[in-house]
């Protein structure tokens, strides 16, 4: 069996978006699934509107994903001379031919094929004139006149295209620059692609490009075009429905495993399984799978995703994504006063691992823990820091630091407050609001004892203190 060789050909107009990712993945997934090879491509012969941004920004968002490419990039504008070579040979082989028709020509042609209830297209009139080259003129291939060209594709089965109503398009520009399917067939075939996954958008010019492939008599590769990846609402995906490049939603927080496991379940699907690693996905992945019908983006299901993927992170695995959202909200961890605090990065990690929909929300939950003094909420304050919890952060503080430091841990915590709750008759609620609003601010927080864990002993201690403190200041 042939090596399976995928593509994927972004043109660099602007970033990649998330219909662009998913086609990138599925030609990705199958490669590796099959033990092939993944192209890239960069089909930038729009140099008007191509940018080295662009570019740029397609490899960074493919880079953040995690999908590698195993040749490329290659760059059509480079790949010029090629074109031309394979244009020649089809003229040469009365498969294409030279055409001086000018655009009011071909536009009275149309209009006159509308007017007699016909598809408006060029009428063939340089068909077989055998015009010469000169300057100016346009290449057409020589399409062909009876039956149909047939689309066998994986997803979408069989499409006949009737060939009366394909006309004599152009290969060529009269500048001399390859037309889009020349272009994209000659590349698949000195590339050896054998299987193009890309979306039903593509469809209707396959059969121009398998026009093309006939005349070159080159094999034709495995056609699968995917639905299109639509809003909530069924209208075309838009800004509306959410960020559309790649690049927003690493800056959103979300995790590149959770974008994989979101992106390839836009169309494909195995069994009911919803959750998969990117190792299972390269295991299961297949195109028999894919979809017929459009699929919806829909953000709330992308979070739920994400969440469930930072919980089956180790906080190692989430450090370095952490550390960088910290970073954006002010906070450096490799600053002195966070190194030589005592503060446990990834304990913090793990209390806020169970509550975190994004690594943003991660990090912005975080804060409390980096503060030198915590300025303490209004409401909570008044609530529970008044004179009579002052016994309760008193003991409770007696506590924690009676604690041996080689047995701090959440164990240990949980034994000392214990036996606080046995000899002081209180429920641990209420022992536990005031402790919770002098390490915090707040009455929102992680778990005491894991709270406490990654904050460290003594800046807990310090913490209790500086309550003790406001309440006395504000009594």
């Amino acid at each position: 069996m042939d090596t399976i060789i995928t593509r994927f050909p972004p043109s660099p107009t602007g970033y990649l978006h998330i219909g662009g990712a998913r086609t990138a993945l599925f030609n990705w997934l199958y490669a590796r699934q099959k033990g092939g090879r993944f192209v890239l491509r960069i089909e930038d012969t729009d140099e008007a509107r191509s940018t080295k941004e662009s570019v740029d920004a397609i490899f960074e968002s493919l880079e953040w994903l995690g999908i590698d490419w195993d040749e490329g990039p290659y760059f059509q504008t480079q790949r010029y001379d090629i074109y031309k070579d394979y244009i020649e040979k089809l003229v040469e082989s009365n498969h294409a031919y030279y055409c001086d028709c000018t655009p009011e020509e071909v536009e009275a042609m149309r209009e006159e094929a509308r007017a007699t209830g016909k598809k408006p297209m060029y009428n063939g009139k340089c068909r077989d004139m055998n015009k010469e080259k000169k300057p100016g003129m346009v290449v057409r291939i020589k399409a062909p006149k009876m039956g149909s060209t047939v689309v066998n594709d994986v997803v979408k089965g069989s499409t006949a295209f009737p060939n009366s109503e394909i006309d004599d398009f152009i290969i060529q520009r009269s500048d001399g620059s390859p037309m889009y399917n020349l272009a994209v067939v000659i590349d698949d075939i000195t590339m050896n692609i054998n299987t193009i996954i890309r979306g039903d958008d593509h469809l209707v010019n396959t059969p121009k490009q398998i026009i093309i492939y006939n005349a070159l008599g080159a094999p034709l590769p495995l056609f699968a075009h995917v639905p299109m990846v639509l809003g909530s609402d069924k209208a075309r995906l838009s800004k509306r429905h959410g960020a559309m490049s790649v690049s927003e939603y690493k800056d959103m927080g979300f995790l590149p495993d959770a974008m994989l496991n979101y992106l390839v379940r836009l169309g494909w699907s195995h069994g009911d399984q919803e959750f998969f690693t990117r190792a299972e996905l390269i295991e299961k992945f297949s195109l028999e799978h894919i979809g017929r019908s459009p699929s919806m983006f829909d953000m709330d299901k992308l979070l739920a995703l994400n969440a469930k993927h930072i919980q089956s992170k180790s906080p190692l695995e989430l450090m370095p994504i952490f550390k960088s959202n910290l970073e954006k909200e002010g906070i450096k961890t490799d600053d002195p006063l966070n190194i030589d605090s005592g503060l446990d990065l990834e304990k913090v990690i793990q209390t806020l691992q169970p509550r975190s929909k994004t690594m943003v929300e991660m990090a912005q939950a975080s804060k409390f823990y980096f503060k030198d003094s915590i300025e303490f909420d209004e409401g909570a304050a008044k609530k529970f820091l008044k004179p009579d919890m002052v016994d309760i952060l008193k003991k409770s503080a007696n506590y924690i630091e009676a604690i041996d430091s080689a047995d701090f841990s959440e164990k240990s915590l949980e034994d000392a407050f214990k036996q606080m709750v046995e000899t002081s008759g209180l429920k641990f609620g209420k022992i536990a609001q005031p402790l919770r609003v002098a390490l915090t601010g707040t009455t929102v927080s992680p778990g005491i004892f894991e709270m406490i864990i990654a904050l460290g002993k003594r800046i807990t201690l310090q913490r209790i203190d500086n309550a003790l403190n406001y309440i006395i200041n504000n009594s």
